[in-house]
């Protein structure tokens, strides 16, 4: 029988293997910057941006108060909420950071501060699946109706399709 949150844990099999290529990313990073590690930073860099800032937005406006509803608490996601805040605090630096660098050599800082927030987004982003996995989804599972479910999920697409209108412009 399937879940009803199949469709977010298929997305999230989606996703990990690009967050597995933020780590893959900042293991590329040196001082010696080649055209093939700076492609992988910019690939990371426009999955976060396009894909999963997207995903985040949809989660905080559509899964999450199904969460809270749920659960009997608004604070109940306050913590993953927070994740979110961190992930796009971490892209904006990675933005600039991006626009910093080019093939060739770049400053040690430079390369220092990439791998940082190569490494701390792909941490992050690895354990906050984890907790939706591992708390939030079985509990839906649990506790919605499929018509509920497909509620939120129809409220997730439309959420994540105006948060990637944004990112466009």
């Amino acid at each position: 029988m399937s879940k009803i949150t199949q469709p977010l844990r298929e997305e999230h099999q989606e996703l990990l293997p690009h967050i597995d290529s933020l780590r893959a990313a900042a293991d590329l990073v040196s001082e010696d910057l080649t055209a093939e590690s700076l492609q992988a930073i910019y690939e990371a860099h426009n999955f976060l941006r396009f894909h999963l800032i997207p995903h985040a937005h949809a989660e905080d406006r559509a899964l999450y108060p199904v969460v809270q509803k749920v659960m009997g608490a608004r604070e109940a996601t306050a913590t993953m909420s927070r994740d979110h805040v961190e992930v796009g605090r971490l892209v904006q630096e990675l933005d600039l950071l991006a626009g910093q660098i080019s093939p060739g050599s770049i400053t040690p800082a430079q390369a220092r501060n990439l791998r940082r927030v190569l490494y701390g987004l792909y941490t992050l982003v690895g354990v906050h699946f984890a907790k939706e996995e591992e708390v939030y989804l079985p509990l839906l599972d649990e506790r919605l109706s499929p018509e509920e479910g497909k509620a939120m999920f129809a409220a997730m697409e439309a959420a994540a399709g105006e948060a990637k209108a944004e990112h466009a412009h």
